[in-house]
């Protein structure tokens, strides 16, 4: 399926407005939106929690059309941390996923990296990686001891 162009005055101008394309059209279930925050490049790959390397514009589709079969996922981006440099940028982040389970709904945490490069279609998602991180938030450590032992 060939994916719709955006116009030139409608090219995203920053990291952050795809990746808050992405996390949209996740949350809406819309597979049109999301496929377009994605990189037009067969190398592009994603990983879903616990799932093996998808690589390709028709395999990220397929994932994703059969993640959003039943609907939208609600997944929110939190403890978001940017790095930024010429024509790439890499936003690491935590995602908080509202599941229902016999108990009753509950939370999930995903680690996610998302990584983005500046095309000539605007910035685009080139790789989502994401590992599961249990019931609670993980922690964020933010420096390293001197000493590890």
């Amino acid at each position: 399926m060939a994916r719709q162009r955006m116009s030139r005055s409608a090219l995203p101008t920053r990291a952050e407005d795809v990746e808050a394309q992405y996390y949209d059209a996740l949350q809406n279930g819309d597979l049109e939106r999301l496929m377009a925050a994605w990189a037009d490049e067969e190398e592009i790959v994603c990983i879903h929690p616990g799932g093996q390397r998808v690589i390709g514009p028709m395999a990220v589709r397929a994932s994703f059309e059969a993640i959003l079969a039943d609907g939208g996922v609600a997944a929110v981006p939190e403890q978001v941390r940017r790095l930024q440099g010429a024509g790439v940028a890499v936003h690491h982040l935590v995602e908080r996923l509202r599941v229902s389970t016999q108990e009753g709904p509950r939370q999930a945490y995903v680690m996610v990296t998302n990584v983005f490069v500046h095309t000539a279609q605007g910035w685009r998602m080139v790789a989502h990686h994401a590992s599961p991180a249990g019931a609670e938030p993980p922690a964020m450590v933010q420096e390293w001891p001197s000493t590890v032992h």
